[in-house]
């Protein structure tokens, strides 16, 4: 059965956007593979850390909420754990409170993406 899952991890800042998209797109298709359904995808860009993390201050979030089986989850940790490129990774299962509270934040992003057109032709 499957459930979902948040999973968020932050890339190295050395890579350029064009690795940074391919490093993406490889854990994309690793869900794929895994019989893994991407819901919901944000890119959050280059943020700085609290703290530093391999001598880097700075890193690249990626955030994806997917739909799994639990045991498709235990691959994909494990392909971050071996990627030199993931700096941290977080993934925490949804419970009913959660998904409510992603599905509002989905709403309030896609408001945001509808305003953004008419902002810039006033």
């Amino acid at each position: 059965m499957s459930k979902q899952y948040e999973t968020i991890f932050i890339l190295t800042p050395v890579l350029s956007d064009e690795q940074t998209k391919e490093a993406v797109n490889a854990y994309k298709k690793l869900f794929k593979e895994h019989n893994a359904k991407v819901v919901h995808e944000e890119s959050w860009g280059l943020k700085k850390l609290a703290y530093q993390i391999k001598k880097k201050n700075t890193g690249y979030y990626h955030l994806f909420q997917i739909e799994a089986p639990g045991e498709a989850i235990q691959h994909i940790e494990t392909a971050y754990k071996r990627d030199e490129r993931v700096l941290r990774y977080l993934t925490v299962h949804l419970d009913k409170y959660a998904l409510q509270y992603a599905d509002r934040r989905k709403a309030k992003l896609a408001n945001k993406k509808v305003e953004r057109p008419q902002e810039a032709t006033a």
